[in-house]
């Protein structure tokens, strides 16, 4: 499997593409691992309880708050991540992108640490400026996946980035909960040991990152030049072009058909996920009367099932096709709606909960690779912001439908998560416009 200096064999059944290593693959997963701290305990755990419960004194309008600003934030990199992706491409900048915006995230999420009771403002905007980073720097890292895997392969190397990650999420909840459990035990009120979580996440998060900007390479370089040769141009006109090349391949909707039929795709059951995601813990502290305990507990156990699909359904997916694969864990997701929906027993709950876990990671999983297939190699990391796009349109619609719901039904949780089923129900019929093949065919023909 190795060769010198740590470098795949080139046995023709190594996953990885040629000139890989295998350290690049591993500093590659690691930042799956650092930055899924930042989504388990900021918008799964703790801070939307928090935010909801504490700086929103619990509000009528607090979820209906929350969502809003997580979808403020999707609107911000939705908007962002296209142009940036096509500058990152054209200039041979996609680690500089991915040092930036992971920077970005860290400053906001240490800055979360100080907002209190009543201080939404600043809140707010500490939350969008860390959301719109992490997000970026989402698109960015898997940019890279296409370069560092065979294309038979992406989704192997894709599940192990994803499960890599949730065992990184489980490692900032466990520090976040052995802080709280200490604090509870000093008598700390929870308005302020609550907060201090946020500066673990930030911590995991840098130290983490580092063997990812050690190991991983900048492949591709820069393919645009002035009337002169050089590259020297302001950045406004850099950004401006990049977005007149995202325009251009927004046109060409026939030559990229299937990959703008997985972006549709991807909207609608993304927009499910990204409610469990920002909303599983208010769910359960509202419907189920969760502890905080009792739910940071509830976020390992999705972590774990999580992993566990992410890694064992890349092998999968790789076996019986990208959409097939894709297919059975919209399925699930959607059984896993019903159960959550309709029942009060805690057994079923945490058996729904297990269910959303095992889905939650081959799902990601799935569609990264299923993105890094479609993309054409010169176009790859403006493909993943196009990618990013989709991802963060769907963190608006379904998280903000979600508030909307518990807004006009005076707080009725079970309506509001039934209601996510629709989105699930939505994304599996459009999956049958997308053809795995073809879309393939196309990204290959691009020179």
């Amino acid at each position: 499997m190795f060769g010198k200096d740590g470098q795949s064999s080139p046995a023709s059944d190594s996953p990885l593409a040629p000139g890989v290593q295998w350290r690049e693959v591993f500093g590659w997963a690691l930042y799956d691992f650092a930055n899924s701290g930042y989504s388990t305990v900021v918008l799964t755990a703790v801070y939307n309880v928090f935010f909801v419960g504490v700086i929103a004194r619990g509000a009528p309008w607090a979820t209906l708050l929350w969502t809003a600003t997580l979808a403020t934030s999707s609107l911000l990199a939705l908007l962002l991540a296209p142009p940036l992706g096509a500058w990152a491409d054209t200039h041979g900048r996609k680690k500089r992108l991915l040092v930036i915006s992971t920077f970005g995230c860290i400053i906001g999420t240490s800055a979360l640490a100080w907002p209190g009771q009543g201080d939404l403002l600043s809140a707010c905007l500490f939350l969008i400026l860390s959301s719109v980073c992490f997000s970026l720097g989402e698109g960015a890292i898997a940019a890279f996946l296409p370069e560092l895997a065979r294309p038979a392969s992406l989704g192997r190397l894709s599940g192990w980035g994803w499960s890599f990650g949730y065992f990184g999420g489980m490692l900032t909840l466990g520090l976040a909960l052995a802080w709280v459990l200490h604090a509870q035990g000093q008598n700390i009120a929870p308005a302020v040991y609550v907060p201090q979580t946020m500066l673990i996440v930030a911590l995991v998060f840098a130290l983490a990152c580092i063997p990812t900007f050690v190991f991983l390479r900048e492949r591709a370089g820069p393919h645009c030049k002035n009337g002169d040769g050089s590259l020297n141009v302001s950045l406004a006109s850099q950004l401006g072009a990049s977005w007149n090349r995202v325009v251009r391949t927004a046109k060409a909707v026939r030559e990229f058909q299937d990959f703008f039929n997985l972006l549709i795709c991807a909207v609608f059951y993304q927009a499910g996920i990204a409610v469990v995601i920002a909303l599983a813990a208010v769910y359960a502290e509202s419907v189920m009367k969760f502890s905080m305990t009792q739910t940071m507990s509830l976020v390992f156990v999705v972590n774990i099932a999580a992993a566990c699909g992410a890694f064992a359904f890349g092998y999968v997916q790789d076996q019986i096709g990208h959409r097939r694969a894709l297919a059975l864990t919209i399925c699930g997701w959607i059984a896993m709606v019903l159960i959550v929906a309709t029942t009060s027993s805690l057994n079923a709950f945490w058996a729904a909960a297990a269910l959303a876990g095992l889905c939650m990671g081959s799902s990601q999983s799935c569609g990264r690779a299923l993105a890094g297939l479609f993309a054409p190699p010169e176009r790859v990391a403006e493909f993943f912001g196009l990618w990013t796009m989709a991802v963060r349109i769907a963190s608006i619609i379904g998280p903000l439908s979600y508030g909307l719901v518990t807004w006009a039904t005076g707080g009725n949780h079970r309506l509001a998560i039934l209601s996510t089923g629709v989105f699930f129900a939505i994304g599996l019929l459009l999956l049958a416009r997308v053809d795995v093949e073809r879309g393939s065919r196309a990204a290959r023909s691009v020179h």
